[in-house]
C-alpha cells in the first residue's frame, strides 16, 4: 500500500484543488446529460475532465461521477461502466483491457483516523488498478490500494489492502483495526 499524503485546508495548495474541482463537477454535470448517442461530445467532456484525450477503445459509461478528473490515468481498451465514482485527488491509474463494472468507487481520499487531526487534513494516496483486472459491479476499492494484474474483484466487495496478481477477492468483512482513544478531543 501507498503512504498517504496529507493536504492541509484553507492553503494556496488546497484553493487550487478547489478551484479545479469546481470544473470537474460541472464538466461531469454537463457529461451526465448528453444523449447517450451523443459519442463525440462525450468523449470531448472526457477530453477536458481527464486532460487529454481517452485512449484508443476506452470507454466511459455515463453517468460518471469525478472529483478531480486530472489525478485519473485510463489504460487501452479500459471500460468504466455506469455510475462509477472516481474520488481521484490522490490519483487513479487503471491498466489495459480493465474493466471497471457498474457503480464501481475507487477513493483515493480521505481524513485521519485520530480524532485530534480529523478536521485538520484531507489524506490522499493513490489507487493502482493493474491490467487485466475485472472489478465488480458496486466494489469499492480505497485509498493506497494496489490491484495485480489479472486479478477479479467480486460485486459489492471493499478492498481495503492490495491485492496481488491473478488472485480473486470478494466479500465486506468487518475488521477492528484499532481502538482510538477519546484524548483531548472528547465531545
Amino acid at each position: 500500500m501507498w503512504e498517504e499524503r496529507r493536504i492541509r485546508p484553507r492553503t494556496p495548495e488546497w484553493r487550487t484543488l478547489y478551484e479545479r474541482i469546481q470544473i470537474a463537477m460541472a464538466l461531469t454535470s454537463r457529461l451526465n446529460v448528453l444523449p447517450f448517442g451523443d459519442h463525440d461530445a462525450r468523449n470531448a467532456l472526457l477530453t477536458e475532465l481527464f486532460g487529454k484525450p481517452l485512449p484508443d477503445r476506452a470507454i466511459v459509461h455515463p453517468p460518471f461521477y469525478c472529483t478531480y478528473g486530472l489525478g485519473t490515468e485510463l489504460g487501452e481498451r479500459t471500460s468504466v461502466g455506469q455510475a462509477c465514482s472516481f474520488l481521484d485527488l490522490g490519483g487513479i491509474t487503471i491498466g489495459a483491457r480493465t474493466m471497471i463494472s457498474p457503480k464501481v468507487t475507487l477513493v483515493t481520499e480521505g481524513h485521519p483516523v485520530e480524532l485530534a487531526e480529523r478536521y485538520d487534513f484531507l489524506t490522499v494516496a493513490p489507487i493502482v488498478i493493474e491490467e487485466d483486472v475485472w472489478v465488480g459491479a458496486a466494489a469499492t476499492v480505497l485509498p493506497g490500494v494496489t490491484i495485480g494484474r489479472g486479478s477479479v474483484i467480486g460485486a459489492g466487495t471493499v478492498v481495503a489492502k492490495d491485492v496481488p496478481p491473478m488472485t480473486v477477492v470478494t466479500g465486506a468483512g468487518h475488521v477492528v483495526r484499532k481502538q482510538l482513544e477519546w484524548g483531548d478531543s472528547e465531545p
